[in-house]
């Protein structure tokens, strides 16, 4: 984790890490895209062909999991893919290739501390009823500030 201090406030991220799996997937020289998740998509358990290298897929969703501490944004996108672990599809793969994708045209972002923020605690909270097609389960999620800094976030189905 990379930590920068200046008179505005502290910064956390993870851009060597983001690099790093960017240049080992592959996808330094790609081009990126514009949103961690396309609008509207829905991945299906069963639909598209399987995708045979499951540890190449374990270990993508667990650097996206690990992004997460300091890009809690990608939360709801690591816990989409964790829900096709045990039989992931090609359709899931390239689903995460686009977020790594997105990654690369911020691979410096991360969380924000300014140190003139206010310490006014604020939670906000949403729901996605029914969404899965597979199961009609539904996904809800929190993230809580401090004055302008997240400070605990959760995604769950």
């Amino acid at each position: 984790m990379e930590v920068g201090r200046s008179q505005a406030g502290i910064q956390l991220c993870h851009r060597k890490y983001a690099l790093d799996i960017l240049s080992e997937t592959g996808l330094l020289a790609s081009k990126p895209f514009p949103l961690p998740m396309e609008p509207n998509i829905k991945l299906k358990k069963d639909e598209g062909e399987v995708f045979h290298d499951h540890a190449l897929y374990h270990k993508l969703v667990g650097k996206l999991l690990y992004l997460t501490n300091t890009r809690p944004y990608l939360s709801y996108s690591v816990n989409i893919f964790s829900q096709f672990m045990e039989n992931p599809r090609v359709p899931h793969y390239d689903a995460i290739v686009k977020v790594f994708k997105y990654v690369k045209s911020k691979p410096g972002q991360g969380i924000f501390f300014p140190t003139n923020s206010t310490l006014e605690l604020v939670a906000y909270s949403d729901a996605n009823w029914a969404n899965c097609p597979d199961t009609q389960r539904s996904t809800t999620g929190f993230c809580v500030f401090v004055g302008n800094s997240l400070v605990s976030w959760k995604s769950k189905k």
